[in-house]
This record gives C-alpha cells, structure tokens and sequence, in this order.
C-alpha cells in the first residue's frame, strides 16, 4: 500500500466527497463551500491536506488560523476513508499536520467536536494523541449535545 501526503487540488473534491461520506461526519455537498477560500484566495492561510493511497485521496485535513489570535489553528476536519480506518492514518495526517504548523512557527491547534456517544472514538483519538480536554460548551450544537475543545501546544 503506497502512501503520500499531500495538499488538496481541485480534482481531488469527489474523491474527498467519497471519504467524507464514508466517514459520515458532516453532508459532502458542504465540502465546495468550505474549501472556496483555499481556492479562490491566493494568500489563504486555510490548509488542506489528503493522503493518496495507491493513488487515490483516501484522507482529508483542513484547519485554517483562528481569527484575532496569534499562532493559533482550529483544525475543522480530519476524516479517513472507512475502508482505511483503524490503521493509524489519521495519527500519521494529524502528525503531519502538527510538523507543518510547527514549522510555520505556529503555537496551538485546536479541535473541537461532539459530545455525543457516537463521537467517543473522536474524542479517544485526540486524547490518544496528545491533546488535552479543555472545554464542555453544553448544549453548543443542538439541544443535548455538548462541544469538545481539545488544545494541543505545538511549539
């Protein structure tokens, strides 16, 4: 199995869409939206990234620079193809992810996700990976369900 890390081109959105779906986080028709910026901006900040394996994009990461902070990323997504979940390539995307902020001289990544049951092994994989739980925000998504920061210091 043939693995490289790389940022995310144009042609790449139905492929992501695919791992997107797969992962079940979030409508893939939300993707173009989100990544505009990155490819309409030429001086974005925005980073996304995907992993190819055997050629083909079978992870995505996107963070972008936390508005009114100094060094400061929130990263928004990370998901991995199911077929490929459980292999450690989303520790390999995120390590990635952490080396490049950290050599951009960049502080603090941030996530954040649901509290909800069926977003255990989300929050088992930050903590797995060095983050520290930081914040509850009760009820922040819907009625019922809790936001999750975690904080990690990169530098």
């Amino acid at each position: 199995m043939k693995q490289h890390i790389r940022k995310v081109r144009k042609q790449d959105i139905p492929a992501l869409k695919v791992v997107i779906d797969s992962a079940k986080l979030f409508p893939s028709e939300m993707l173009d939206e989100m990544m505009s910026d990155y490819f309409n901006n030429p001086s974005s900040q925005h980073i996304w990234l995907t992993q190819e394996i055997d050629g083909k994009p079978a992870t995505v990461v996107y963070c972008a620079p936390e508005y009114l902070t100094e060094g400061t990323y929130n990263l928004y997504l990370i998901a991995v193809h199911a077929q490929y979940q459980g292999q450690g390539i989303g520790r390999e995307m995120i390590q990635y992810l952490e080396e490049l902020l950290r050599e951009q001289g960049q502080r603090i990544l941030l996530v954040e996700t649901s509290g909800n049951a069926e977003f255990e092994l989300t929050r088992k994989f930050y903590l797995q990976n060095n983050y520290t739980q930081e914040a509850i925000i009760r009820e922040f998504y819907q009625k019922g369900e809790d936001k999750v920061v975690f904080w990690k210091k990169l530098s």
